[in-house]
Order: structure tokens, then C-alpha cells, then sequence
């Protein structure tokens, strides 16, 4: 029987908010983790020049392959073969990947709540069991050693985000390592979706790779290298689980788009305009961080990194999918609802992107501000 999953609420708000833009309503897209920068310009110049003179066809770079096991020497300290990369069409195909490869169907795979919405909908679709933690404040909404170690029975894998979403929340490395010990012990699987590395504002995130060896790595171009439309991502794999991979990826992806590939290359060493991308993420974090006394919101979950800032509203509603179309048509700011990333508590929360150009948040913060003090 085919899987029933819940829709991905996000994705109706910004239908929605496409509608009210085609109607001449000004719009601010808050409700997607999209960066509003582009492509670093080499990796644009260098796409230009492949179209002009490469046919390109099914492909798998081995010079980024290469370049991304160096990545991974310079920032985690690591040494990775390039033959254990698998390049992907964006994140979500890596994690399909990662959990078709690694899981058979009714396995029971942890995760924290709140978490990405594609995590639990993924994995009933792929007729496994979503073990969803319940993490609140007192541990920052993020997974625990503790509480991995407290399941009965233990589950056959966990998934791992760090920084998360919907929260930003990372996980300390002294966590992560403490984690990584519990799955060795109890034989626990473990998948780490770091697609928002390189996006923290204080200490930078480390990777699961680091204490676990033979963590499935999940991660993109999409959020840090500003890529999302390029569709190119990667899933590292233990080489004891690589033939397997390698055999599903054949089979359900065949190759990441080849043009991409080229461009990619060429972003991993574009780091100067990335950092600067960083840098206005994080003059929308301050000015939206300092706009949320104004609205009412005190109670949010700590934005270490990504873009994302996850807020309490239990005080204004009891139904964030409704608050969401509200805000939005009558303030033309589009967010997404705490629903989507909880399905329990979900109902108390929204999620503000704030990945958006800095003149955006200004006007989206000058918009919500007298909005949210007449619902308070």
C-alpha cells in the first residue's frame, strides 16, 4: 500500500504567496531556507563557458570529487577517499539514497521533533518508522546522547542535523561525540544531514565524520554555496557500504546534472564571496533577532547557524498554519508554520528565514511589527 504523507505546508504558503505576487501584492519570501544570493560568479562564468563547449551527458566529476575530500581535510580535519563521495541531485536524493541503502522497510529510525518535515514524510514513504524525540528548550531542541540511550528498543539508525532545521541549533562537539558513542554501543546507524555547514555565527559546526567514521554524510550546494537551483549534493559513505550505494544511485538517480558538477568545482573555491553571503546572513539575523521584543516573541529556539529563526507564538494561536495565511495576506510576509517540523507542539510555533536580502527584512520586520502587536 502506498504510503499517506502529510503535505509540506511551506510549499502551500508560498503558493499562496506566488498567487497574491501574480495579483500585484508585494511579497517577501520568508517560508523557504533559500538563499537570496545567486551562484558565486566564477562558477556562473565557468557554467557559461561548458555550454558552449561540452555536450555533457551522464557524468561524475572526479576532479570535484577530489576537491570535496580536500574540502573535507580542510574544514573536519579528515581524510576522505574521493571514490566514497556520491554525487547527487541536491540533498533530498542523498537522503532518499542514504536511507534506501542503508534501511529496509519497517526499520525504526530516530530523529528529533522538531525537525525537517522530509525526515519523518521521507521515511513513511519509504514504509519505515519515524522515531521521533520530543526536544524542547531545556536541551536547545536538539538530540541527546541521553536520549538516544534512553530508547528501549534501540532503533536500527538516527538522524542527525547540526545546524537543524527548523531551529539553526548545533549540536556542541563534545554532543556529537557522545552521540557517535551511543550508536557504536548499541549499534545504532547513523545519518548526519549537514547541508548547513559553513552558515554559523559562532562556533562552527563540526561533522559527525569526526567521531564517527562510518557516518552516512548527507550535504549540498544549495545553502552555503547559494546553489539551490543547480540541484547538486553529496552523500559520503563508509567504503564497507559503497558497492550498495553505488548500486541504488545507479538505479534510482543515475548522475548529478553535469553541468552542475562543473560549476561546483568552481564554488569550492569561492570562499571569500560565500563568507561575504554569510556575513549578510548574519545582519539579517541581528536585525531580526532585535525586531522579535517588538513582536511579542521572546521565547525562540537559539540560531547558532543556518538561517532560521524557530519562535514560540502558543501565546497568539493555537493553529500556526492559519496564523501563517493570515500574516501573510494581510502583511504580505510569507513564513512557514511549526506544523510542518512538528507535528505535536508544531501548532505553537512559526519559522522566519531570514536568508532573504537585508532592504527585505527591514521592510518585512516594519510590516509584521504593528500586525503582531494587534493580535497581541
Amino acid at each position: 500500500m502506498t504510503a499517506n504523507i502529510a503535505p509540506f505546508y511551506a510549499i502551500e504558503i508560498s503558493r499562496m504567496a506566488h498567487a497574491l505576487k501574480a495579483e500585484g501584492r508585494s511579497i517577501i519570501h520568508m517560508e523557504f531556507g533559500q538563499p537570496s544570493t545567486g551562484a558565486p560568479r566564477a562558477a556562473i562564468a565557468t557554467a557559461h563557458e561548458v555550454l558552449d563547449s561540452d555536450g555533457m551527458g551522464y557524468w561524475e566529476s572526479t576532479p570535484l570529487k577530489a576537491r570535496l575530500a580536500q574540502y573535507y581535510r580542510d574544514s573536519y580535519g579528515v581524510e576522505v577517499a574521493p571514490e566514497r563521495f556520491i554525487l547527487t541531485c541536491g540533498a533530498s536524493p542523498a537522503l532518499v539514497l542514504a536511507l534506501t541503502s542503508s534501511f529496509a522497510p519497517g526499520a525504526r529510525v530516530a530523529l528529533a521533533r522538531p525537525g525537517y518535515v522530509a525526515y519523518r514524510n521521507t521515511l513513511k514513504a519509504l514504509h519505515m518508522e519515524a522515531v521521533e524525540i520530543p526536544c524542547g528548550p531545556e536541551v536547545r531542541f536538539q538530540l541527546t546522547a541521553k536520549a538516544l540511550a534512553a530508547l528501549d528498543p534501540e532503533p536500527d539508525g538516527v538522524i542527525i542535523a547540526s545546524p537543524a532545521n527548523p531551529t539553526g541549533t548545533i549540536i556542541a562537539a563534545d554532543e556529537l561525540g557522545a552521540i557517535a558513542e551511543v550508536c557504536r554501543e548499541r549499534n545504532i546507524r547513523i545519518v548526519s544531514d549537514e547541508i548547513y555547514h559553513g552558515l554559523s555565527y559562532g562556533e562552527p559546526a563540526r561533522s559527525m565524520l569526526e567521531y564517527a567514521p562510518d557516518a552516512l554524510i548527507v550535504s549540498s550546494f544549495s545553502k552555503y554555496f547559494s546553489m539551490v537551483g543547480w540541484r547538486l549534493g553529496w552523500l559520503l559513505v563508509a567504503e564497507a557500504h559503497l558497492d550498495t550505494a553505488r548500486a541504488y544511485v545507479g538505479n534510482l538517480f543515475l548522475t548529478a546534472p553535469s553541468l552542475s558538477q562543473h560549476a561546483g568545482l568552481v564554488a569550492l573555491d569561492s570562499r571569500d564571496e560565500l563568507e561575504g553571503h554569510v556575513e549578510t546572513y548574519r545582519r539579517n539575523r541581528h536585525l531580526l533577532l532585535d525586531a522579535l521584543p517588538e513582536l511579542g516573541l521572546t521565547t525562540i529556539a537559539p540560531p547558532d547557524g543556518a538561517f532560521y529563526v524557530y519562535a514560540d507564538i502558543g501565546h497568539l494561536t493555537g493553529d500556526s498554519l492559519q496564523f501563517c495565511k493570515d500574516l501573510l495576506n494581510e502583511t504580505g510576509v510569507a513564513t512557514a508554520p511549526g506544523i510542518d517540523f512538528d507535528p505535536v507542539e508544531g501548532r505553537h510555533f512559526i519559522r522566519f528565514s531570514f536568508a532573504v536580502s537585508r532592504p527585505e527584512i527591514e521592510e518585512a520586520v516594519r510590516r509584521m511589527i504593528p500586525w503582531f502587536k494587534a493580535k497581541g
